[in-house]
């Protein structure tokens, strides 16, 4: 059977770090819709049997009703296709959601909290979506495949190996172990926006987040596509997102003066269609203000300056100079032995004065 895996859509995400720049929010946005079009011209393109659907379609509290009829109607242009939809914690199988208050389709199934079946052909597909935000048992490792003979798929937003979060929170988490002892020929997952692909050698996977949220999702972002028996599973991932988001690091022991930062910063050889996180990394000779830097650089893509250097002075040389330096140095190191303040902040105080002196 050939089937189509994606996750982690979150269609009309607010994208909150991206849409403070030229509406780069409202642009990832409708680069999401410009995505699942792909995804869908695939599936006609290759006669796709099934298309999984693991879960965070849409956000919950932001997703507009135009968005769902987006989808639905995507859906419409793929008949023949069977659609299988897990909700997960951000698009949860509520009373007042959208799978519960709309029409998804006659080939569209949406599973709901309880583990339930769909048998078509020599095919058992499984699944359970969420119902509410969290889930902090799953059933599904107590469940016991009745027919292994046939090709038996489940479909889940978990955690997988995942416990409680700091809020005593969890997110349907199954043991790998536990998981890849229950027989099934594949699990498609959703809920961890990176794709374990490389190096698998389970029957186990996520996809990732078809496009990715922001800096904390790197690299590649796409689809899972297929084709599985019970003796044999290919698949390949496909890159969706056209847009990467990227790191780079800059270190600034070489500068004296924010305008050498800024100068270095612009020369940098960037892609255009990337989105950029510069860190600046090293002992730095003056002080560096990263917003004031941030607008400078902003029109090349880079929208974040995250500052990780340190100061370039020895403080205890400092202290024992006997001249305003050195006072003003053993003054503010009094005041953090007081405690009132971090040492971050009584090291930036210092820089600013010695800045100035």
């Amino acid at each position: 059977m050939k089937f189509v895996h994606i996750a982690d859509m979150h269609f009309d995400a607010p994208f909150t770090s991206l849409s403070a720049k030229e509406n780069l929010g409202d642009i990832r946005r409708l680069e999401q819709r410009k995505v699942f079009k792909k995804i869908i011209e695939y599936i006609k393109d290759n006669n796709i049997e099934y298309f999984f659907i693991a879960g965070d379609l849409y956000e919950h509290e932001y997703v507009k009703k135009t968005t769902i009829e987006f989808i639905i109607n995507s859906f419409k242009e793929i008949p023949n296709t069977k659609v299988f939809i897990t909700p997960g914690n951000h698009d949860p199988y509520l009373k007042n959601s959208f799978y519960n208050n709309y029409n998804f389709g006659e080939n569209v199934y949406i599973f709901k909290d309880n583990i339930e079946k769909y048998e078509d052909n020599n095919v058992i597909i499984y699944g359970m979506g969420f119902t509410e935000f969290y889930m902090n048992k799953s059933p599904i490792e107590n469940m016991i495949l009745e027919q292994s003979e046939k090709l038996n798929i489940l479909i889940t937003h978990c955690d997988l190996n995942g416990s409680k979060d700091i809020e005593g929170f969890a997110y349907n988490p199954i043991l790998e172990s536990k998981l890849n002892s229950l027989g099934f020929d594949y699990v498609a997952m959703g809920h961890i926006h990176r794709n374990n692909i490389r190096n698998n050698k389970t029957r186990m996977f996520y996809p990732g987040s078809t496009i990715s949220l922001g800096f904390d999702e790197l690299g590649e972002h796409g689809m899972i596509v297929g084709d599985v028996t019970k003796d044999n599973l290919n698949i390949n991932f496909i890159k969706l997102d056209e847009r990467i988001f990227t790191k780079i690091g800059v270190n600034v022991e070489s500068f004296y003066s924010k305008e050498e930062l800024i100068e270095y910063i612009l020369d940098i050889n960037l892609i255009e269609k990337n989105l950029y996180k510069v860190i600046l990394t090293g002992k730095r000779n003056f002080e560096i203000n990263t917003r004031d830097i941030l607008k400078v650089v902003s029109h090349r893509n880079i929208l974040k300056i995250k500052d990780q250097t340190k100061l370039n002075y020895n403080l205890e040389e400092l202290a024992k100079e006997n001249n305003l330096k050195g006072i003003f140095v053993r003054e503010a190191m009094e005041k953090l032995k007081e405690g009132k303040y971090t040492k971050e902040e009584i090291e930036r105080a210092i820089e600013i004065g010695l800045d100035v002196m």
